[in-house]
């Protein structure tokens, strides 16, 4: 069975804002190493300027099925359509001066394969070890036995996380959102 992962489903749940990410503006990425699709490590804290980490819980491939119960969970369906967002955008955010990052907890193997059957112009990082969670107290949510991130997407710089999208809905339209924060801001 083939899922289409390039497009929302009709009649999603909308997340609402449960405050878990509240806390966020104004601190300071933590220095850490995260593995990069690119095969180096990446730390956040160490990029000088201005990026762009979107973070998402998991990203589907086309012949495996989703978690059972994935599209009822609000905000949990769309990890797809949002790297795709960000991709359409790329050009537009390096304009602004901007770096993209994607980030999940799926290990640099697992999301090499969307970063190569997407095209992404950019790195997606693995925080397997759910670091940042522990660092920032970001939110997470369990599915079956897996823990994953809830979707939010920071911008940052020189460290400081200054703009926080959460919840992020519809997932299709956050690269927009972000362009349209960053030219206004």
């Amino acid at each position: 069975m083939s899922i289409n992962l390039n497009t929302l489903p009709q009649g999603l749940p909308i997340p609402l804002d449960d405050g878990l990410a509240a806390h966020l503006e104004g601190l300071y990425l933590p220095e850490i190493s995260l593995a990069s699709t690119s095969g180096n490590n990446v730390d956040l804290k160490a990029i000088s300027g201005r990026l762009v980490v979107y973070i998402y819980p998991l990203t589907g491939r086309p012949d495996v099925p989703l978690p059972d119960g994935w599209d009822e969970i609000p905000g949990a369906r769309g990890c797809t359509p949002q790297a795709c967002d960000f991709s359409d955008h790329f050009l537009e955010l390096q304009q602004l001066n901007t770096m993209v990052f994607g980030l999940s907890s799926q290990t640099s193997e697992y999301q090499l394969e969307l970063k190569n059957r997407l095209h992404l112009p950019f790195d997606l990082l693995s925080d397997h070890a759910f670091q940042l969670k522990s660092h920032l107290n970001l939110p997470v949510f369990n599915v079956g036995d897996l823990l994953l991130y809830k979707r939010l997407t920071m911008i940052v710089e020189n460290s400081l996380i200054k703009k926080v999208f959460y919840p992020v809905f519809p997932p299709n339209q956050n690269g927009l959102q972000v362009v349209n924060w960053l030219k206004s801001n």
